[in-house]
């Protein structure tokens, strides 16, 4: 996700009161800085956000690094900076250094053929399987739509991710646009194993977490029950935050699982604001710092980001890295964004300036209030809040969000009935990409399941169509519409926002052929 504004999430910001009440200042802050903690805490508050931690590194120390909040709605356990948080797509941008690492000693190139190092690895199109470069797993040119369910909720592993990506079709020419895609960044972590001998995973612990002394840090969930001072996910569910279980993100993780906290992000910081030094050691080489840091790809701002920022100039895709300009300044960051989580980081390199900030709440664009709160400060004053500003928008997007759902309610038909028994629904259906989805029924009622998250009831909506009624907390629901052949045979479901499955045959009995045959 890039730190220009995005939509987020529909749902109301409303939480119980006793959630804040145990909110206390921190020693009062000096300088540029003063009265950062009132404003912190009076947006968490009007945003009805759980916990943040946020850190500020200027001229090469870290001047600010601090928690609020809860770690947990209804728990007592405080955010502290040493709080770890899922970081979401901000992991790119160490995925990058990793590359960077390995051209710095020449072990491969920003041009090499991806292809030359990933054994087996093919795209959709046998032109840009033999032409797509690792710069261009970087850079979101790839031409590929983000197809994330491949990865998200079917269960698939990385190597069987990978294998199927050849099945997602090309939305746009080879490099002629910017089209986020996390799949490219999977790849990306493939070449450095296929080059270094060492897993993704292990490289970014042991060449960089180590050296930079982020000991608070980890490529995937699978420690975190064993580790202290954890935040807990939280998304909106009917106006009020609500804990979810931390997601699995192993089979992309060098697209998005790094678990980190704001005092360990801020050294990751340093390191880039000193041009790949830290503590006299270097650990990329100037040059690399550079292009992760060079516009690589053209990004259109859409009208509502124009409005939000009238004075940009240009937006573009860097090495793991969002580019713009911002009151005369080049901007570099990235945001992230899973499961009940969101975070924000952004460099201004020409004023040794970086920000953090990590908040266990999906779907709000909190963490850019702080982020761009901090920035002004150091640029000069200006008269805007950035808080109340993105809350208002959210707000309205919210109104939208719910108007559109009225709209498809309106339109519903009343009075149909499905074709057939629901029974005659059941079955297995398949795609070459997204796999297989499920449809049974249960207790005299249709279900649909689809890979470990999703699994819900199908609710009859309208003649062939159905909504999906997901029992995984924060999953909104989903149409789900069969298609019938000429003797009245299910043949096809399309799942809203998925795919078109085919159905397959019914398996044959052992007491003779099954139904169908």
């Amino acid at each position: 996700m890039s730190f220009l504004l995005q939509s987020t999430r529909a749902g109301a910001l409303l939480v119980a009161g006793f959630l804040f009440a145990g909110l206390h200042p921190a020693a009062p802050q000096v300088g540029p800085l003063q009265g950062l903690d009132a404003y912190v805490e009076k947006a968490l508050r009007d945003w009805k956000v759980p916990g943040v931690g946020v850190a500020v590194v200027k001229d090469g120390r870290i001047v600010h690094a601090r928690g609020y909040g809860v770690r947990e709605v209804g728990r007592p356990d405080r955010v502290d900076e040493h709080t770890i948080f899922a970081v979401g797509s901000t992991t790119k941008a160490f995925t990058s250094a990793a590359l960077a690492i390995l051209v710095d000693e020449e072990k491969v190139g920003w041009d090499h053929r991806a292809t030359e190092l990933l054994p087996g690895f093919q795209l959709h199109d046998p032109y840009v399987t033999r032409e797509l470069t690792v710069r261009d797993l970087l850079t979101h040119r790839s031409g590929l739509p983000r197809g994330d369910q491949l990865w998200y909720s079917n269960g698939y592993d990385a190597a069987e991710v990978l294998r199927r990506v050849r099945f997602l079709e090309p939305a746009w020419g080879f490099r002629a646009q910017y089209g986020y895609q996390n799949i490219m960044y999977l790849a990306a972590g493939e070449v450095v194993y296929q080059v270094s001998g060492v897993s993704w995973g292990d490289f970014v612990q042991q060449r960089i977490f180590e050296p930079l002394g982020m000991s608070r840090s980890y490529t995937s969930v699978a420690p975190l029950p064993h580790v202290d001072n954890v935040a807990v996910p939280h998304v909106w569910v009917e106006g009020e935050p609500t804990p979810v279980p931390w997601k699995d993100l192993d089979n992309v993780g060098p697209a998005g699982s790094i678990n980190s906290s704001v005092r360990d992000m801020a050294v990751w910081l340093q390191m880039h604001l000193a041009r790949g030094e830290h503590e006299g050691s270097r650990m990329l080489s100037e040059d690399r710092i550079q292009e992760m840091q060079t516009p690589q790809t053209v990004i259109r701002l859409s009208q509502d980001q124009r409005e939000l920022f009238p004075e940009v100039n240009f937006a573009a895709y860097g090495l793991a890295w969002s580019l713009r300009d911002y009151r005369g300044r080049k901007l570099v960051g990235h945001g992230g964004a899973i499961d009940g989580m969101r975070a924000e980081v952004m460099l201004v390199p020409e004023e040794g300036l970086g920000v953090v900030v990590l908040s266990n709440i999906g779907g709000a664009a909190f963490p850019q209030a702080i982020i761009y709160n901090v920035v002004d400060v150091y640029l000069g004053p200006r008269d805007k809040d950035w808080s109340a500003l993105l809350l208002e928008r959210q707000r309205k997007s919210q109104e939208e969000a719910h108007e559109a759902r009225a709209r498809r309610e309106a339109e519903r038909v009343e009075g149909t009935r499905p074709s057939l028994p629901l029974e005659r629904y059941a079955g297995s259906y398949a795609d070459s990409l997204y796999g297989e989805v499920r449809v049974e029924l249960e207790g005299g009622k249709l279900t649909l399941r689809y890979g470990a998250d999703y699994h819900g009831e199908l609710v009859h909506w309208h003649f062939e169509t159905f909504q999906a009624v997901w029992r995984r907390t924060g999953y909104g629901p989903t149409l789900a519409t069969f298609q019938l052949d000429g003797r009245g045979n299910p043949t096809r479901l399309e799942v809203e926002g998925l795919a078109t499955f085919g159905k397959r045959p019914d398996p044959v009995r052992e007491d003779g052929p099954g139904e169908g045959r």
